[in-house]
């Protein structure tokens, strides 16, 4: 009988299997079904193991150690590896999933790390050079300091002049009531120091607006005609309102003998505008006071003050019994505490607050024809290091008052400025 499925023949099978042969695969990678040798006289009697080829059945490779063979051999059933084991065809060929020419590759992942790196040191290149530029176009470079006459010499370390004039250029009406900066015309300046920087520590004075000073001969900045001494004495203040920043340096340079090798500026707009723009500066005032003329009205504790708060903290003198003095404390304190606010992270790392900041600060600021983007930044750090104790803050050293005016202790100015020339530790103090 013929146990063969129905209608099998030899013309059903195609090209899918080999006739014997060691090369035979099965369609793709599929697992065969177990072959098992059939057993003695299973096709009846005993007769061969195997049907007679012919009669429509067709004849079976055998699977000796995965060789083919043209019938069955006498081999144990543990050798048919090739089924045995569910081995799974095409597994090295080259259509085979583990082959070249099938699957996704492996991520070179050391590639693409390079090309990321490269990518974020290309932008952090851009970036930084467009800002560099960016903001050295914002800088007005406005003083001349050439125009200054008799200058002393120059000596170790950069000294820095900043000033805070009260001007109200392109400043509203409804601005000027808002700050409580009056309608004055001109300019004068409202605060003044001097910041040295140096290797051996930076050291950040003080000069009170109404320091009793005498005013040098001088070169107009304007008109370019020579002004004798004529030994004439007033405020120093005065001396910017007079002929400007030109003027203001060579007075203090007369004064002190100390050479000033950079001029920084900035109005009340533009003060009002940095510490908006860096969302407020934290301050802890020691005792609460009211000011009708600055607008002035703190309680005493830690509070963050906007920029019309800030301006009338650093601008009030009436309420304090020392005037001048006291405001030129709080003035270096705010001055302290705003660098270390815009030193942060959170304002340099966070481009909507870091771009506002600089730019509202570069827009405010006027500074001499050699200052470059360096110079200033290396201003700005070393105010942020005073804040932080690296360095001294002081008033000028003050021996006494005529007329109103605040007079200087010659013997403390002279050994001050011989430090500052010599780039030494100061030892002197101020009130």
């Amino acid at each position: 009988m013929n146990e063969w499925p129905e209608a099998w023949s030899d013309d059903n099978r195609d090209n899918r299997y080999g006739r014997g042969s060691a090369s035979a695969q099965p369609e793709g990678a599929r697992v065969m079904r177990q072959v098992r040798r059939p057993a003695p006289g299973a096709y009846g009697g005993s007769g061969p193991s195997a049907p007679p080829y012919g009669g429509g059945v067709p004849q079976q490779p055998s699977y000796v150690n995965g060789q083919g063979h043209g019938g069955y051999a006498d081999a144990p059933a543990d050798d048919y590896d090739g089924y045995n084991t569910g081995q799974v065809y095409g597994g090295g060929g080259h259509g085979g999933p583990g082959g070249p020419g099938g699957g996704r590759p492996r991520p070179n992942w050391r590639r693409r790390i390079k090309w990321t790196a490269l990518t974020l040191v290309t932008v952090l290149l851009v970036t930084s050079v467009a800002t560099y530029f960016w903001a050295d176009s914002k800088l007005h470079r406005d003083v001349d300091l050439s125009k200054v006459i008799d200058r002393p010499a120059t000596g170790d370390g950069t000294n820095y002049l900043i000033v805070g004039s009260d001007s109200r250029a392109g400043m509203s009406a409804e601005e000027k009531k808002k700050l409580h900066t009056g309608s004055a015309e001109g300019k004068r300046t409202d605060s003044m120091m001097i910041l040295h920087v140096g290797s051996n520590g930076d050291t950040l004075i003080s000069l009170p607006r109404d320091s009793n000073v005498t005013i040098p001969s001088y070169k107009g900045s304007t008109s370019g005609k020579t002004y004798p001494n004529t030994g004439r004495q007033t405020k120093l203040n005065a001396a910017y309102a007079e002929d400007g920043p030109t003027l203001l340096v060579r007075t203090i340079e007369y004064n002190m003998g100390l050479h000033i090798d950079h001029y920084v500026e900035i109005g009340f707009a533009g003060f009002a505008k940095i510490v908006d723009a860096v969302g407020g500066v934290t301050i802890d005032i020691d005792k609460g006071f009211k000011d009708k003329y600055s607008g002035a009205d703190f309680k005493a504790g830690k509070q963050t003050l906007n920029g019309e708060q800030a301006l009338a903290f650093v601008r009030t003198r009436h309420a304090f019994a020392a005037s001048d003095l006291q405001r030129t404390k709080n003035q270096q304190k705010f001055l302290s505490a705003l660098a270390h606010q815009v030193a942060t992270p959170s304002t340099i790392l966070n481009p909507f607050k870091f771009y506002p900041t600089m730019g509202a600060g570069l827009d405010s600021l006027t500074v001499d024809k050699d200052m470059s983007l360096w110079d200033l930044a290396s201003m700005f750090w070393a105010m942020k290091g005073v804040s932080g104790g690296d360095g001294t803050s002081m008033n000028m050293p003050i021996s006494g008052s005529t007329g109103g005016n605040l007079v200087w202790d010659k013997a403390k100015v002279k050994t001050l400025v011989n430090e500052l020339n010599n780039d030494q530790k100061v030892t002197v103090s101020g009130d």
